[in-house]
């Protein structure tokens, strides 16, 4: 028996570096964007009960050194006083437009619903997407943004962050997955297989968004306003990345870990409806990881062949540790690659607990 673990568990370590090995497409990529643009873009926000968030966060998006810009801010329904905040920007700035949106029977608190209304009042073709919480990184994020959309290019995937908690392990572990996210949409995207992007940080031009038909596909799912769309949508020769360190935006994390679950088991609640050939590849990549670590533990308790096992492990560590350290250097969110062992382990099993919890009962809305 003790055999049998073994080789399942060499098997594993195969498949994870593979993966890692991809995963360098990304990590040693020394892209840089194409040049200046000067496209006429729309800033799209969807906001619900953000008032506070508004305040803080579209100053900056307002703020961008950028000369043809619109910013549409969408009121989802809000509770709070979020249109009256909307009202007194629009009254300050003209290159602010208001949606208002009621809800309705048959799209009660769907945000593709209010996304629609949003893209349909936008002026110009080439729409950037971002949330009310989100915080661009430098007066360059449009222009960055922008010069993806050259070439042809009618998706730009870029980096959604959250901003840095040194004194919170709950706040390196959310940025660890974000990170790991990235790392893996970005690389697939290097590799000719885009399959997601994040609302934080994503453009697409309304061309490609009506040629699509828009969220009609998945209307009927509360999330994938984002990754479902891109999963449909891009290809090869559609997409850019855009890993700038200008071009990134950040978000304000969950505060508790019940409130991050609950966000995580709504992203994941839409990975079943990706393409069959993305389910198959990231499920293999969490299988091949959870095995790896619980045939680890076996292993090493029996003290089978300890030093080919140990051995094995360091090299998959090492392998991962570099794609860690050269990805979280191009996205700036190097303080959490020293932890990455542990927390890789502690989100390998969150997910676990997540993918029970969603076979269950699965999210509901949006916000």
């Amino acid at each position: 028996m003790a055999t049998i673990l073994l080789g399942f568990f060499l098997l594993f370590s195969i498949i994870i570096l593979g993966f890692y090995l991809a995963f360098f497409a990304f990590a040693k990529d020394k892209s840089i964007n194409p040049g200046e643009a000067n496209l006429p873009v729309s800033v799209i926000v969807c906001a619900k009960n953000e008032a506070e968030n508004l305040k803080n966060f579209l100053p900056p998006i307002l703020d961008q050194d950028y000369p043809n810009f619109e910013v549409i801010i969408i009121n989802d329904a809000s509770l709070d006083n979020t249109l009256e905040v909307i009202e007194e920007f629009q009254a300050l700035d003209g290159r602010v437009k208001l949606v208002d949106v009621q809800n309705n029977e048959a799209f009660w608190a769907n945000k593709k619903y209010a996304l629609t209304l949003g893209i349909k009042k936008a002026q110009h073709p080439y729409l950037i997407f971002t949330d009310a919480d989100c915080a661009p990184q430098s007066r360059n994020w449009i222009r960055h943004m922008a010069t993806g959309f050259q070439q042809e290019k009618s998706i730009v995937l870029g980096y959604g962050g959250y901003f840095k908690n040194s004194k919170s392990l709950l706040n390196k572990l959310i940025r660890f997955e974000t990170l790991l996210t990235a790392i893996q949409y970005f690389s697939y995207a290097k590799l000719g297989n885009p399959y997601m992007g994040v609302g934080r940080n994503l453009a697409y031009t309304s061309k490609q968004f009506y040629d699509q038909k828009g969220f009609a596909n998945h209307l009927h799912l509360r999330s994938g306003d984002d990754d479902l769309f891109v999963n449909e949508a891009a290809n090869f020769e559609n997409t850019f990345i855009c890993h700038h360190p200008e071009a990134s935006t950040r978000s304000v994390p969950k505060a508790d870990l019940k409130s991050w679950l609950h966000q995580k088991r709504r992203h994941a609640s839409v990975a079943g409806f990706y393409k069959t050939k993305d389910k198959v590849l990231l499920g293999l990549f969490y299988a091949s990881r959870f095995f790896f670590w619980i045939l680890l533990a076996i292993l090493l308790v029996l003290q089978y062949q300890w030093q080919l096992v140990l051995g094995c492990a360091a090299l998959v560590l090492l392998v991962q540790a570099i794609v860690y350290a050269k990805s979280a250097q191009k996205l700036q969110e190097t303080d959490v690659v020293w932890l990455f062992p542990f927390l890789e382990v502690f989100l390998i099993f969150t997910q676990f607990g997540i993918f029970i919890a969603n076979s269950i009962s699965k999210p509901r809305h949006w916000k």
